[in-house]
Formats: structure tokens, sequence, C-alpha cells
């Protein structure tokens, strides 16, 4: 176990993700269109407070197995994390009654993409076992509507795409059944949940790929979460429609939805290789500033 300061791993373009997804390396398409730049790292120059646990394989399966078998259930772990405060502040000094959960992460990005933004609170205050409720916004995610129109003309193919978006429950709420990618699932079952699911047998990847499975590299996101996985660009290529082709192979998506990144490539002293994963902070003196 390790808590402490680390240079925080994770990298997104916050601010282009959250003005009208105007991705700059995609941003002279974009309705409002301006020069296309390179993505900017708004986690660049930050540390986090960090606790690291490394825990044994057999510590957390059912059975206390260590599983071999990709198809085997057994393999499959299920993961969230939650956040709770008291109920009551007074004055910024004391704090009282019953614990109350105030936020939780199963899915990088599925609170803040996938989950509109008047029902936000409450699916933060939700455990993932309540998340049937919010299956409408997965089957017709909010983003795949307005990707056409903030880029008009490059996404033709998902504008047409009006049935339920099969390929994100999977991917987001049951976990990818066996038979949809080859030699891979981490299916949790029927329950309807955000969940991080990760397929402990699934070897890890010497060299791995930052799109994962999106790429081709199994022991990458969504199965679990590598601190060196381009989470933010896998998602938005699966909601603008490159991974639907796993449900209905009839469907050919537009040749932006493979293209779409947020343009970003992190430093190599963000994370690294070893215990505990993530890499040393910044000091004070000499924090690095924000590039473009």
């Amino acid at each position: 176990m390790f808590a402490g300061q680390r240079n925080d791993p994770f990298f997104v373009d916050l601010g282009s993700i959250f003005d009208l997804a105007d991705l700059r390396p995609f941003q002279n398409l974009h309705l409002i269109p301006t020069a296309a730049a390179p993505g900017v790292d708004t986690l660049q120059t930050l540390n986090v407070h960090a606790i690291a646990i490394q825990i044994p394989i057999s510590k957390l399966t059912a059975d206390g197995s260590v599983p071999k078998d990709v198809t085997s259930s057994k393999s499959v772990l299920g993961i969230w994390g939650a956040a709770s405060r008291r109920k009551v502040r007074i004055a910024e000094h004391s704090e009282a009654g019953p614990w109350v959960q105030v936020s939780r992460l199963g899915n990088p990005l599925f609170n803040e993409v996938i989950v509109p933004l008047g029902d936000k609170d409450r699916w933060n205050a939700l455990p993932p076992v309540k998340d049937k409720q919010f299956l409408k916004y997965v089957q017709h995610p909010e983003l795949a509507k307005l990707l056409p129109v903030l880029y008009p003309k490059v996404f033709p193919n998902l504008e047409g795409l009006t049935a339920s978006r099969d390929d994100l429950v999977a991917i987001f709420l049951t976990g990818l059944p066996t038979g949809i990618v080859p030699g891979f699932q981490n299916n949790t079952g029927k329950v309807i949940a955000d969940m991080l699911r990760l397929n402990v047998a699934v070897p890890p990847t010497a060299s791995p790929i930052a799109l994962g499975v999106v790429g081709g590299d199994l022991a990458g996101y969504p199965n679990g979460r590598r601190v060196t996985d381009d989470i933010t660009t896998i998602a938005i290529r699966a909601v603008a429609g490159i991974t639907y082709p796993l449900v209905n192979k009839s469907y050919t998506p537009d040749a932006a939805a493979s293209a779409v990144t947020q343009g970003i490539t992190p430093g190599p002293n963000r994370s690294q290789a070893t215990f505990p994963y993530v890499a040393n902070p910044h000091d004070g003196y000499d924090a690095p500033s924000a590039t473009l």
C-alpha cells in the first residue's frame, strides 16, 4: 500500500471536451471552425493525493482462485469507488449526522459524458445496482446526437443511427459477453450497473496500446483501466459509433469515428512501471508549465 502525493497520471483536455466537444485536432471541422491544434493536457502540471493498493488476485475472486480461463465468469471483477461526507457541516469547523454518498466512479467519463446535467447529482448518490433508471441515456446518448450537429457532414452514418446503442450498454453497464470480441469477455451478468470490469485472466501487455481493446490490446480499457490508457479518446470513438458493428455488423462507422481524438500524448514521467505505478510528484520549485 502507498499513500501520498504523486504526479497526476491521467491526461485529458477538459476544456475541449466540455466546450461542446470542440476537440482541438478536429476543431477545423466544427460548426464554429478554428484552426486544428494539438490537445491541451489540463492535468499535466497537477499533483494528486494517491492511495495505491496492490492486492493478490486470489483475494478478489469469489472462490479465492487465480483464473486462467478468459471465458469463465469467475475471471471477471466489477469495481467502483464512492465518496461520502457527513450530512451536516457547521461553519466549516464541525460535521455531524450520517454519512451521505456524494460521488462515485466506475467507468471514467460515464457521469460526465453520458448522464445529463439534471441527473448527475442523483446518479452520484446511488449505488450501481440502481443504474437501470439511467439505461436510456446509454441506449441513446446525448453526445451521439450532438456530434453530427457540431460537426456538419462529418458523421452522416452516426446521424442515421437511431437504434438502441447496445454496444455502449455492453461496454458501460453489463460488460462485453463472449463472442463479441474474439478471445475476450468481461461480462458480469444481466444486472445493469456502471462498473469498471476487469477480466483478471487476460495477461498484462508488455507494450500497452493507449487505445486498449479498441486498439487490439485486450489488457486495456474497457478491460479495467491502466493509467496509460487514453480513455477519453476511447469513449468518444465508442459514442461516435466505432463499436456499434460489434452488435450490428451491417453498420459502417463514419471515417471520423476511428480518427477522432483528444490529441494528447502524455510525457514519459506521468507514470512508472513499478508500484505504485504513479510517478513522483512535481516539486513546488520546478513544477512544469502547461504546454499547447
